[in-house]
């Protein structure tokens, strides 16, 4: 019979949200909690939420919460005798999985044997074809070189997907559609492989046209136990990270969940896993393919702790410290839906690129059927060192509508302002009646491009933000206008050219007051506007219609006006006396902070506009620097491996005549 400890001192192994988040399930079960931190995350929330804290290094992740021998001298410091690695970091390492035995450090998490098993995709794919768990299409072998790879690609058949042989979250993934773009894709997915993991060995498999991503949740204990806890539909995704995840997956029948559970479970037991684990699959009409077994506890666990009632990672605690199961599969019951968004600090506007900055303001939506778990505070800084998520918002209801409508409401009452974040193009995906409608696939989000795409300025709002320049300039709460207008006269009006500025762009208006109504003109429309502005919140009547806003200030003189999850930042145009500064125009700048990977033209070849140039890592992704014109390079200012700060002038590049 196995033996039980009892875990006194838990170390938690990462920051951010995953960090808090294992700290509060520690604190319901009276464990005390270490946190560890980078310089950067200093003042950061999962530091001030544990009842201990450790520096263990600079900001890059390499030189602190990648550590290992700091990790382990950190809990043998302060006492601990558990380690949570929460999620990426050293979560799936094998060899810290070993250390920590050595040491008699309880890892929270599976024993290094089946990390190691499914750590390679390729051997992975292995295992799981001996357990009849059934397998895409496509080659898992050790044969590497780029010709015989070419070759299994052609004997798979056009379009396949490569895959880096270790690793996740879409880091080393590429989608070649056809013969000619094999070998530039898989140069490509290879270097980031070899960035993310230290390892580029690839796998290619057959590429599904019209797949869901479900992924089913497993637990399995140390006493030959193993259950699943229903499955997750994580398909809208970009670059093959997800950003919304549900559960139960829509139009599943109960047979079809029943045998990808016992599939899941088959994998896990193939391996003798242990802990918290999940079974990716792709599922294709009702044929569903093994993916990838994740050997840690996921993002998305909140879905599944919604609709089951249950605490993963109390359940993680508990088989750690040698306990059976907490339940038996017949024990567990789905309830109801839930949905979960990750909000991102990025432009989706802009390639999905991370936004970084300080969070001047961040305010979440409350309610009893909404979760927030995030590792930020107003005034923290979203730094280019880590993974740009804020946080993630849950919502559940009885029903997948009824729980896609929370959500809604949740995306529209989060107010973010300093950094860009995905909350408008999230909305957007919600709102959607293919997402409606549960039509999903992996490909949800490159299908509908067109229908995602930013919504223009809706010149309904210009009124609005007039009134809020007008009040601000009553109440003394701004000195946005040239001239008050505060000095109107009952039954006399007063008239006022008011320039409004809206994400770079001017409008002119002409505004009224008469009594408690504003009379606004804009070229060939009028309306009558009327409201109160009280703590941030405007209530407003335009032409007979009143609604709510939130409008916060931006502490940069201006404004934001919150509208159907969109922030729109708006302020008194100022007059333009030119600049005196250079256009860079024929310059190429760095959009954030990053890593030069490589140069992808020669100095004064001729290239035609949109053609890649260099390669920057910024992230743990990359991003390709395009030529702005047709022309051609006159100098690179960055050599591969060179450290470049955001808003760096990369290279020159002259125009074609």
């Amino acid at each position: 019979m196995n033996s039980t400890a009892t875990i006194t001192k838990l170390l938690i192994a990462n920051r951010g949200e995953i960090a808090c988040r294992v700290i509060r399930t520690a604190r319901q079960q009276q464990i005390n909690t270490v946190a560890v931190y980078s310089e950067a995350d200093a003042n950061a929330m999962h530091v001030t939420l544990a009842d201990e804290a450790v520096l263990i290094g600079p900001a890059p992740a390499s030189l602190s919460y990648l550590d290992q021998d700091k990790i382990i001298n950190a809990a043998k410091q302060c006492g601990a005798n558990a380690i949570h690695p929460g999620y990426g970091f050293l979560s799936e390492n094998a060899t810290f999985a070993r250390r920590c035995a050595e040491e008699g450090i309880i890892f929270v998490g599976p024993p290094a044997s089946a990390i190691d098993a499914m750590g390679s995709k390729s051997r992975a794919k292995q295992i799981m074809q001996a357990a009849s768990v059934p397998l895409v299409p496509g080659y898992h072998g050790d044969e590497q070189h780029a010709e015989y790879l070419l070759g299994e690609a052609k004997k798979i058949g056009f379009p396949v997907m490569l895959k880096a042989a270790a690793g996740g979250g879409g880091k080393g993934m590429r989608q070649v559609m056809q013969e000619s773009d094999f070998n530039a894709a898989l140069d490509a997915a290879r270097r980031e492989s070899k960035a993310s993991f230290g390892y580029d060995i690839m796998l290619v498999e057959k590429f599904l046209t019209q797949p869901r991503h479900v992924e089913v949740q497993v637990f399995c204990d140390s006493h030959g136990n193993g259950i699943y806890l229903f499955e997750r539909d994580c398909s809208v995704q970009r670059r093959h990270q997800k950003i919304i995840e549900e559960a139960p997956a829509p139009g599943l029948s109960e047979q079809l969940r029943q045998q990808m559970g016992d599939s899941a479970v088959a994998a896990a037991r193939a391996i003798d896993y242990v802990g918290a684990g999940t079974v990716e699959f792709l599922l294709d009409g009702d044929k569903f393919y093994f993916m990838e077994m994740n050997t840690r506890l996921q993002v998305e666990h909140p879905v599944t702790e919604m609709v089951t009632g249950e605490d993963l990672v109390a359940w993680q605690l508990h088989i750690a410290a040698g306990h059976p199961l907490p339940k038996r599969q017949e024990q567990l019951t789905c309830h109801g839906h839930a949905f979960e968004v990750r909000l991102y600090a990025e432009d989706p506007d802009n390639e999905f690129l991370p936004s970084t900055g300080l969070l001047k303001r961040l305010r979440f939506a409350s309610g009893d059927n909404i979760r927030i778990d995030t590792g930020f505070n107003e005034g923290d800084t979203v730094s280019v060192h880590y993974d740009p998520m804020l946080a993630k918002l849950i919502t559940w209801a009885e029903n997948r509508e009824l729980a896609r409508q929370h959500m809604l409401y949740c995306l529209e009452h989060t107010r973010v302002t300093g950094v860009t974040t995905n909350i408008p193009f999230v909305h957007r995906v919600m709102q959607h009646e293919d997402f409606a409608a549960a039509r999903l696939t992996t490909h949800f989000i490159p299908e509908h491009a067109h229908a995602l795409h930013p919504e223009n300025f809706n010149s309904a709002l210009l009124p609005i933000m007039a009134f809020c320049l007008y009040h601000a300039s009553l109440t003394n709460a701004s000195d946005l206008l040239p001239a008050k207008l505060s000095n109107w006269r009952m039954n006399h009006q007063r008239q006022q050219l008011l320039p409004v500025q809206c994400n770079n762009s001017g409008y002119l208006l002409n505004v009224s007051a008469q009594a408690d109504t504003l009379t606004i003109r804009h070229e060939q429309q009028q309306w009558l506007v009327s409201g109160r502005w009280q703590n941030e919140q405007l209530t407003v009547t335009v032409d007979g219609f009143t609604t709510s806003f939130a409008v916060h200030p931006d502490n940069e003189g201006g404004w934001v006006l919150f509208a159907n999850g969109q922030a729109w930042p708006f302020s008194l145009q100022r007059p333009d006396f030119g600049t005196h500064e250079d256009s860079n125009e024929g310059a190429c700048l760095a959009p954030m902070n990053g890593t030069v990977v490589k140069q992808l033209v020669a100095v004064n070849e001729t290239v035609t506009k949109g053609t890649s140039l260099l390669i920057l890592e910024a992230m743990k992704m990359e991003h390709n620097v395009r030529a702005p014109a047709d022309g051609h390079v006159t100098e690179f200012f960055f050599n591969a491996g060179d450290m470049v700060d955001g808003g760096a002038m990369l290279l020159e590049f002259a125009n074609a005549e």
